[in-house]
């Protein structure tokens, strides 16, 4: 049988072809190549970000797990929980920890994963486990009966403290919180990031790029309407927020919200301490109608205090009314007349 064979020109464009387009292979170890140095450089991002701002606090250990935290001042203790995507030194910054401290024991945590504090695997850590291991740690510290506050995803926590050891926690107040269990678009961005595996390979590589490009953008929305303020954008330690290991935290409280959300409805009619509800009309990232005054529609022993043209970080508008707060939650939980601060919020 005779062979029929392509033109010279042909096979010259073939060999031409086959030379200057990569196969799959070549593709797949170039690909791999360029994960491997972002995942290089982002480890190193991440050592020097420890380096330039190193842990401030204290360690304690319960539980297997290592917990970040910072203590001051002597009296009824008063414990800060913070949200999703800082760290405990945002309490600092605001004010509220060096307010509260002047009549108070007060203790802010980095929550497991935050700041410096260890997240193991193994766990979902959800706002039930998070509260658990507070509690321990709170008894290894010696914390009986506090009042405690908690900010956006740390309200969370703050309701499953009060829920989980009724007669543990002398009072709540929760600042710009998510109850309501409404659906959010930003749930399905933290999704990737939280898959075993493929969310390793996401926080040592992409998302610390994307995340570092972010953050101001993150800081004006959480702020909104007010500027971003100076104390905030000079002591913040935004670096650590893009940390693989700080990302993975992230990723997963962010899928959990919801569901957490879900599992204390049916309970929070169980809330006999008594709780203050803080909120600004201008929050862009929890919707104040419906989520605090739902919540405070469902707690008999509630005070709602609507802050009008403050956004998500009530702490910073407001400091002196959330210490206000705290105090005012004390002095009823233990029947003494609240004290009176004569600081400016």
């Amino acid at each position: 049988m005779s062979r029929v064979h392509p033109p010279s020109s042909e096979v010259a464009t073939s060999v031409k072809r086959s030379r200057t387009l990569p196969g799959a292979g070549t593709l797949l170890a170039a690909s791999a190549a360029a994960l491997a140095a972002a995942a290089v450089v982002n480890t190193y991002r991440a050592r020097k970000a420890e380096r330039e701002h190193p842990p401030g606090g204290r360690f304690v250990t319960a539980g297997g797990v290592r917990l970040h935290y910072f203590e001051a001042g002597e009296g009824p203790p008063v414990v800060l929980i913070h949200g999703n995507a800082v760290v405990a030194e945002d309490f600092l910054i605001s004010g509220v920890f060096d307010r509260v401290a002047v009549r108070h024991r007060v203790i802010a945590f980095d929550r497991p994963g935050y700041g410096y504090s260890e997240r193991p695997r193994g766990s979902s850590w959800t706002a039930a486990q998070q509260a658990d291991l507070l509690w321990e740690v709170c008894r290894r510290l010696g914390i009986e009966h506090p009042v405690v506050a908690g900010h956006s995803w740390g309200t969370l926590v703050a309701l499953e403290m009060a829920l989980r050891q009724p007669d543990g926690v002398k009072g709540l107040v929760l600042l710009a919180g998510y109850y309501a269990a409404t659906l959010r678009y930003d749930v399905s961005l933290a999704v990737p990031s939280a898959i075993p595996l493929v969310g390793d390979v996401l926080r040592y590589t992409l998302s610390p790029l994307v995340g570092t490009a972010l953050l101001p953008l993150d800081y004006k929305a959480v702020f909104a309407p007010r500027p971003v303020p100076a104390s905030f954008l000079r002591r913040f330690p935004g670096e650590l927020l893009v940390r693989p290991s700080q990302i993975r935290a992230e990723s997963q409280d962010g899928v959990t919200m919801m569901q957490a959300a879900r599992a204390l409805r049916d309970r929070l009619p169980h809330l006999h301490q008594p709780v203050v509800i803080m909120t600004g009309t201008e929050d862009r990232i929890v919707d104040h109608e419906s989520h605090s005054v739902w919540l405070h529609r469902r707690l008999p022993n509630s005070e709602l205090h609507v802050l009008p043209g403050v956004g998500h970080m009530v702490h910073y508008a407001a400091p002196g009314r959330v210490a206000e707060a705290i105090e005012t939650v004390a002095a009823v939980g233990s029947g003494a007349k609240p004290a009176q601060h004569a600081a400016p919020a």
